[in-house]
């Protein structure tokens, strides 16, 4: 199962930990690893790239984990946190089509 958890401080999604293969399907084949990479690479792209927020990110392949933190501030911070949204909302979907297959969690 892929486990997401976005931490949020005071109202402020501050950055995510997304962990674990899906099972759905062997690699290669499997649809909600490929959708939750996609969403996942996306987010992160816009964040640092488009948004230069400096965000700090971590990709450890052999535990198949991607995490990402957020400064204390950020120029575009309205923007990366629709980001963050916009992530969380698409798995939660996600979730509720595979829910055997994806856990999304908001943590304090």
């Amino acid at each position: 199962m892929t486990r997401v958890e976005f931490r949020d401080e005071g109202g402020r999604i501050t950055g995510f930990c997304c962990q674990g293969h899906s099972g759905y399907a062997e690699a290669g084949a499997d649809v909600v690893c490929a959708a939750v990479t996609a969403a996942v690479r996306m987010a992160e792209c816009t964040i640092n790239d488009v948004c230069a927020a400096g965000a700090r990110t971590r990709v450890h392949e052999a535990e198949a984990r991607i995490t990402l933190q957020l400064p204390a501030r950020c120029e575009e911070e309205e923007t990366v946190q629709a980001v963050l949204t916009g992530l969380m909302l698409t798995l939660c979907e996600l979730r509720d089509a595979y829910p055997d297959y994806l856990e999304v969690l908001e943590v304090q």
